[in-house]
């Protein structure tokens, strides 16, 4: 019930109804989910091909386009 109440002061301070409140909301949440997978698979990805910093990250990526680049 709190959370309700918490969401229902912020739609009325914003001027905006509750269901365009939890649109927004929901729109956060799937935004922050994808993100989250989308580190986690790299994250997983990297760590298999051997790949520990930023750095190597980089390089990675560099002898990629180089390779593309040839052909």
């Amino acid at each position: 019930m709190i959370v309700l109440a918490r969401a229902e002061v912020l739609a009325k301070k914003e001027s905006r109804t509750m269901s365009e409140l939890v649109r927004e909301a929901l729109r956060h949440y799937e935004c922050r989910n994808w993100w989250d997978e989308t580190n986690a698979y790299g994250r997983k990805t990297a760590e298999a091909a051997g790949i520990g910093t930023e750095d190597e990250v980089i390089d990675a990526i560099h002898a990629i386009r180089q390779k593309e680049r040839a052909t």
